[in-house]
């Protein structure tokens, strides 16, 4: 360990992840360290982030935010699922929403009872027992409390990255945050140790710390160019390997969701924002040039671009040590999952909670980063099989692309959930799983997973009684829908906005 007493932590770029780390370091460890974040305005962010999840609700609560403010500063939209077109077959669509379907019952899940009903003749659909597809079947939306939590609606956002990496430097400024222009032109490191003792400036002006969190994208000019901690490799699993974006005009109604749309080596994304619509499409360049790539955005647009292609090229993995010596790789400097679960913000999110929960104020401690390092790892490794599901259980004959993932090997812990559901019905969350067992469901379900049977508790109401539930659910589900503005007036009444 080092004995040294961590009062200086050093951020090494901004973006989103750069001022995600400093707003959360500032907010909940300020009173004894300092934070001193290095950015330049000559070098570019991915800046395509614009779907999350809803942990990002517990983020901005922590930080303070008030959400009106959010809303209105970055151009935010409401999110309750992401609605997969193509996936399966072509022509067909299903929702993983934020919601679960049905109700919670002990000890067996309501999909055991959903699946019995089915085989006496349900004919309804899992979704039709889910409150946020239903309200964005409906294109509504609401802040629903209730003390019930069968009519729980969670929900995230859509909203411009740029304009939230700018939202977040301006509190992080008025919290005390010390924000350097520069570009770093060296690095010089411990000769005993290898730790990080300080980078230097294009200006020639030093910046020394005692914890460095690396958030310089995918260069990861600490974590890779400098300690060199190596990368773990997924295109085996996950062949898309770049990305084109490209904005559009808005729609004249703003859903309440974001649109993943399966082609023939790849996937587009479609996310409404209040002043604009993102777009972009993610690829296998062993199967598209980067030009047909950007014919098939550009023909699948449904509103007038208003912006140039943006061009990313990505190599799925992981860092193999998110955490070395000094230094903690936050973002895209710490690995790449495509964003189609939306997953990417969250990672930033998680990362720099964990090293709060493990911030090593007495000296760092190998114990600590070796914990730190293994969350990292499991965490990365459940979302990474949460996406492969989507692409190998697919039906589709149009393209070798979609038999090669169908045919390949997938983790065995991905392989055993699969074999599990389909054996039993039976679903559990591996433990600190981003993913819940909803999740999984409807992801299983909509890409065609049948299954096997249903927990035998299932059996422990008369066939009447079961109907009679099921009718009661999908009632209570239904309620609340006739009573929701639809999503643009909510925005414009909660946020006096003057659009949509």
């Amino acid at each position: 360990m080092t004995k040294n007493v961590i009062k200086d932590v050093v951020i090494v770029g901004g973006g989103t992840a750069g001022w995600i780390s400093a707003a959360v370091i500032q907010r909940l460890l300020g009173a004894t360290v300092s934070v001193n974040l290095i950015e330049s305005e000559d070098i570019g962010t991915v800046g395509v982030g614009e779907a999350t999840i809803p942990p990002i609700t517990l983020l901005n609560n922590m930080l303070g935010i008030d959400e009106k403010a959010f809303i209105r500063e970055t151009n935010a939209t409401m999110k309750l699922a992401i609605r997969f077109e193509n996936w399966r077959v072509n022509g067909e669509q299903y929702y993983h929403t934020f919601g679960a379907p049905g109700k919670s019952f002990a000890f067996c899940q309501f999909h055991h009872y959903f699946k019995r009903a089915q085989q006496l003749g349900l004919e309804d659909s899992l979704w039709d027992y889910d409150l946020n597809y239903l309200a964005c079947e409906a294109g509504k939306f609401a802040h629903i409390a209730s003390p019930d939590p069968i009519i729980e609606m969670p929900y995230a956002y859509h909203f411009d990255a740029s304009l939230y990496a700018r939202f977040l430097r301006k509190k992080c400024e008025q919290m005390g945050v010390t924000r350097t222009e520069g570009i770093i032109t060296s690095v010089q490191q411990n000769a005993d140790s290898g730790y990080i003792d300080s980078v230097t400036l294009k200006d020639g002006k030093k910046i020394s710390g005692d914890l460095f969190v690396d958030c310089s994208g995918f260069r990861g000019l600490l974590i890779q160019q400098t300690l060199n901690t190596g990368y773990e490799d997924w295109s085996h699993w996950l062949p898309c390997d770049r990305a084109v974006a490209m904005p559009s005009e808005r729609h004249e109604k703003t859903s309440p969701f974001t649109r993943s749309i399966a082609h023939t080596a790849g996937w587009q994304w479609r996310i409404p924002l209040q002043h604009r619509n993102g777009n972009g499409l993610v690829y296998s360049s062993h199967h598209y040039t980067d030009d047909q790539a950007l014919d098939i955005l550009s023909s699948n647009l449904e509103t007038a671009p208003i912006g140039d292609p943006k061009y990313i090229h990505f190599r799925t993995g992981r860092r193999r040590k998110q955490w070395h010596k000094n230094v903690i790789a936050v973002g895209l400097s710490g690995g790449f999952l495509e964003p189609l679960e939306s997953t990417s913000i969250h990672l930033i999110q998680s990362a720099v909670v964990r090293l709060v929960h493990l911030f090593p104020h007495d000296g760092i401690k190998q114990k600590q980063i070796e914990e730190y390092n293994k969350q990292s790892q499991m965490e990365f490794e459940q979302i990474r099989d949460f996406i492969i599901l989507h692409y190998h259980v697919n039906e589709r004959n149009d393209s070798q692309f979609w038999k090669d993932v169908r045919n390949m090997e997938v983790p065995e812990s991905l392989m055993h959930k699969i074999e599990l559901f389909t054996a039993s019905g039976n679903l559990f969350r591996a433990q600190n799983d981003l993913f819940l067992e909803s999740s999984w469901l409807q992801v299983l379900m909509g890409q065609g997973v049948k299954a096997g049977d249903y927990h035998p508790l299932a059996n422990g109401m008369s066939e009447k009684k079961l109907f009679e539930l099921m009718a009661s659910i999908k009632k209570i589900k239904n309620e609340p829908v006739g009573k929701l503005a639809s999503h643009d007036d909510f925005l414009r009444e909660y946020c006096r906005l003057q659009r949509p």
